[in-house]
């Protein structure tokens, strides 16, 4: 049997480490293309030297020119404290990124998934959201090289299939948390679990009211591998993530009960265009692919809790992890 040769872009990052780690139990080919903006070598350490598995440093704003069946375009980053960093940058390698990539996809004919967000959805008007809900996002806001930056390149995947009949799949993917997450990235489970390990001042931005819905990465990854092996056309961008509801200031209560913490909650002002709501509809998801997630959120917060905790005890690890932006 021929082993498909698959590139995942962002491959050191915190979804494609998991994902090659993944592939490579699938007897797959894995050629992982990271920049290392906001991905780590660390993430991958593990998967280094395994056979099948081959990693180039390259930046997906320019062209790429490889032999592979499949392409994961996971290559951006996904959290506001990085993508605001550089927002022009964001927009580039999520459009640019997004055209290089389908470039490649039509001339190998390869089949192409597009890692897209729940952040196409803005602050919403519609709870849960569908995949029909066209969002609410403020163009001029902070956040929007992200989000419009995702809503083109999911414009430009549908335009790839129209115009080229590529075979396309695009996944809206809602929070998800677990190892291998970036200590620095400002998401709310690293940051809450980083500051409760600590014993330092758990920080909510707003009245800790406004809710998220998380998903264990293991139950994400397994999402993202159905939807590109579903043999049918799919030509509609498909949610996945935890449609279990949970308020922030619940988040940090869980936490600092998991940890035996003494950190104390303290309030901050919200964030613009923080939204206030955000829950995934996967009726499509059940469906089409026979998805949902598996893993409770305590086991979730466990697994990943004992990750920190051993970043944090091992020094070493820790300097190699720390974000440092290229100026």
């Amino acid at each position: 049997m021929v082993q498909k040769r698959v590139l995942v872009t962002g491959g050191a990052g915190f979804l494609g480490a998991h994902l090659c780690a993944r592939l490579l139990k699938q007897d797959c080919e894995i050629l992982c293309v990271d920049n290392y903006f906001t991905g780590s070598r660390v993430n991958i350490e593990p998967l280094l030297g395994m056979r099948g598995f081959e990693v180039l440093r390259h930046d997906i704003t320019f062209p790429l020119y490889v032999e592979v069946d499949e392409i994961y375009n996971l290559a951006c980053p996904a959290s506001p404290v990085h993508y605001q960093f550089d927002p022009v940058q964001t927009t580039k390698v999520n459009v640019l990124g997004a055209i290089n990539m389908l470039g490649l996809a039509k001339r190998l004919r390869a089949r192409i998934l597009q890692a897209s967000t729940s952040e196409v959805y803005g602050d919403p008007h519609v709870h849960p959201q569908p995949e029909s809900y066209q969002g609410l996002v403020n163009l001029a806001g902070p956040r929007a090289c992200y989000d419009e930056g995702k809503r083109c390149a999911e414009t430009l995947f549908y335009d790839y299939r129209r115009q080229n009949r590529l075979s396309i799949r695009v996944a809206r993917i809602f929070n998800t948390y677990g190892p291998n997450m970036h200590p620095q990235d400002g998401r709310v489970v690293s940051t809450f679990i980083m500051q409760a390990l600590q014993n330092e001042p758990i920080t909510i931005f707003g009245s800790g009211k406004q809710t998220r819905a998380f998903c264990y990465v293991d139950d994400l990854i397994d999402g993202l591998t159905r939807l590109m092996n579903h043999q049918d056309d799919i030509d509609t961008p498909v949610n996945l993530g935890n449609p279990a509801e949970i308020a922030v200031a619940e988040l940090a209560e869980i936490i600092i009960g998991l940890t035996n913490s003494s950190s104390k909650i303290v309030l901050r002002p919200l964030p613009v265009d923080d939204p206030r709501q955000r829950c995934p509809d996967i009726s499509r998801a059940k469906q089409v692919l026979h998805w949902a997630p598996t893993v409770p959120l305590a086991e979730g917060l466990t697994k990943t809790i004992a990750y920190f905790d051993q970043l944090l005890s091992n020094a070493t690890e820790a300097k190699k992890i720390v974000w440092r932006p290229v100026s």
